[in-house]
């Protein structure tokens, strides 16, 4: 095959065994038998995301029959589930298909070189206390969007004047007692409203502080015609018909959302205010977001859980900091929010290709000054695919569609002894920049500057949807704007 190189370590290297680098392991074992490929993960265990981020409450924000893999149907009843199912999930998939077998734990990538002479990777990875370095044809980065290590950081006045204890999502400590305390949560994303509800039920008192509000929808935790199907038909048929049905309504919903943006906040405003009955929070300006539904990403609570917090011991201020005290917050209306602890829910800091280094020949690449084609490849990048999922919609589903079209890249590679692909831009002048992605949250407005762009024509536009995306992961050209090298005959 002329793909495979006994000289290399491996065929493929996989960046992160998180929910991207299992489910492209799967696609990659399952469509190229022969390839030897491993799976580079930094941290000590599968999981990625879901096994860093341990928040009192922490769950999925989008449905688990979507979120799943396609190959291993979610069997659980719940629709909205907790870390621990997510994270049990994902490693059981993994050990299913021997998955597991190919991980190599704490080895973390630090800079990747590509050799145009030997057409082959050379990646530099911290392996526990040493250095190493390991050679590879191709390389899958599933490392998600966000950096581990440092959280995205807020301008909050007088923070260091606080005698409490601070304390950010994204490193909860294990032996934080909360109980009794009276806590503020800053920020108005899917973390805080996922903390509030948890942390009201030991807290003497938890206030989400909100410079403003979003959109918080309740949904049930166990889709009700899911359970409708379980009743009447097999097991199989019931989660294949739950799926499809959670795959096309949030689409319709989303394109409406976008459509008709009047209509959809009427709506959303009045489902809130049902919501809010028995509370003594006003709808205005608490829940009146200044943007349209799905112009960011819109905050899920299964079974009104947020909304039954309000009615016990939690509350909602929304006002700007003048200044955090010695013993809580001043906002700029006057109001003193007491704490024990603060915590800052302010968001995640993007960052893309995990932190890595890469370069072509000694010659550095800059992520923000390339495009990325059908927003997987690096423009001017050799065999490096990049996996991104979707900003509204589960996160699978776009890294799935990737998994398959990387697939259907090295199979045409593969048939037509063809070492190397890489994106190129026939002319730059005919191609305007835009946003890879769609949402304008805080997070991902502050990361514009450092990620790649996507364009306005094709196949460098910006992942639209799944359905669509779909189509071109099985049957789209792979070929377009794409500069292949034939393969050498080796010794």
């Amino acid at each position: 095959m002329a793909f495979t190189d006994p000289s290399l370590d491996f065929d493929v290297i996989i960046v992160g065994a998180g929910i991207s680098g299992i489910n492209s392991a799967y696609r990659l074992q399952t469509e190229l038998p022969n390839y030897k490929y491993t799976i580079l993960e930094s941290r000590g265990a599968i999981g990625g995301t879901w096994d860093l981020f341990r928040f009192p409450g922490i769950r999925s924000d989008s449905d688990l029959h979507t979120f799943a893999f396609p190959w291993r149907p979610w069997t659980e009843r719940q629709t909205i589930a907790q870390g621990a199912l997510i994270r049990n999930y994902l490693r059981e998939s993994a050990e299913a298909f021997g998955i597991d077998e190919r991980i190599q734990f704490h080895h973390k990538l630090i800079e990747a070189d590509w050799s145009s002479e030997q057409q082959a990777w050379t990646l530099n990875v911290e392996g526990g206390e040493k250095q190493k370095t390991i050679r590879s044809k191709f390389v899958i980065l599933g490392t998600g969007y966000y950096d581990y290590n440092q959280p995205l950081q807020a301008n909050i006045p007088g923070l260091e004047n606080f005698q409490g204890k601070i304390i950010h999502p994204q490193f909860w400590p294990e032996d934080l007692d909360y109980t009794g305390k009276k806590m503020v949560v800053i920020g108005s994303g899917a973390t805080a409203v996922t903390l509030i509800p948890i942390l009201a039920e030991k807290a003497a008192k938890v206030t989400m502080l909100q410079r403003s509000p979003s959109y918080i929808i309740s949904v049930p935790s166990v889709d009700p015609s899911s359970t409708f199907l379980r009743k009447f038909l097999p097991l199989s048929w019931a989660q294949f018909l739950t799926r499809w049905k959670l795959l096309v309504v949030p689409f319709l919903f989303f394109q409406f959302c976008r459509t008709c943006p009047g209509t959809a906040r009427t709506l959303l405003r009045n489902r809130t205010e049902k919501s809010l009955a028995k509370t003594s929070i006003p709808l205005d300006p608490n829940f009146n977001p200044s943007y349209g539904p799905w112009e960011q990403r819109l905050c899920v609570c299964p079974d009104h859980d947020f909304y039954k917090s309000l009615r016990r011991n939690a509350d909602v201020v929304t006002d700007t900091i003048q200044t955090v005290t010695q013993t809580g917050i001043r906002t700029q209306k006057g109001l003193d929010l007491e704490a024990d602890i603060i915590v800052t829910a302010t968001g995640l800091k993007l960052q893309f290709g995990g932190g890595a280094r890469f370069s072509v020949d000694g010659k550095p690449i800059v992520f923000n000054e390339k495009f990325l084609w059908r927003g997987i490849m690096m423009q001017d990048l050799p065999n490096v695919a990049f996996v991104i999922g979707y900003d509204n919609a589960s996160w699978t589903l776009g890294s799935d569609t990737t998994a398959l079209i990387v697939c259907r890249l090295l199979k045409h590679m593969e048939s037509k002894k063809l070492d190397s692909a890489t994106p190129k831009v026939k002319d730059a002048s005919k191609i305007n920049p835009r946003p890879l992605m769609s949402l304008s949250s805080t997070y991902i407005e502050k990361a514009k500057g450092d990620m790649p762009m996507a364009g306005d024509v094709a196949p460098w536009k910006p992942r639209s949807n799944y359905l669509s995306d779909s189509w071109t992961a099985m049957w789209g050209n792979v070929t377009t704007d794409m500069s292949f090298v034939k393969a050498v005959k080796r010794v």
